[in-house]
C-alpha cells in the first residue's frame, strides 16, 4: 500500500488514475468522525480490498458503511459500486 508523501518535499508522488493500493479503512455510517476517527475503523486494507469487501454485502447493507481512503476522502455506497464496475478495478 502506498503512503504519501514518499519522497523528500513530496516531489514525484503524484500518480495519475485511481490508486487501488492506497491505505483505506471501513467505517460505519454515523460513527461520529472526530479526533479518534482512525480508531473507529472496522477493517483496514487497500482501497481495492475494501471495495471488494463491501460489494460482497447485500445492497441494503452497503449503505450502512463507507470507505475512508488516504487523505480523508470518504466513499459512499453508490460511488463504491461505480468503482467496482470499472474495467480497471483489480478483481483479485
Amino acid at each position: 500500500m502506498t503512503d504519501h508523501p514518499s519522497t523528500f518535499r513530496a516531489e514525484g508522488t503524484h500518480r495519475p488514475g485511481i490508486q487501488w493500493d492506497d491505505r483505506a479503512s471501513l467505517h460505519r455510517e454515523g460513527d461520529g468522525d472526530g479526533v479518534l476517527d482512525g480508531a473507529k475503523g472496522l477493517r483496514q486494507g487497500s482501497f481495492a480490498e475494501l471495495i471488494a469487501h463491501i460489494m460482497l454485502m447485500d445492497e441494503a447493507e452497503r449503505g450502512k458503511y463507507y470507505i475512508e481512503k488516504a487523505g480523508d476522502r470518504q466513499f459512499q455506497a453508490a460511488e463504491i459500486a461505480e468503482l467496482a464496475a470499472r474495467p480497471d478495478f483489480p478483481r483479485s
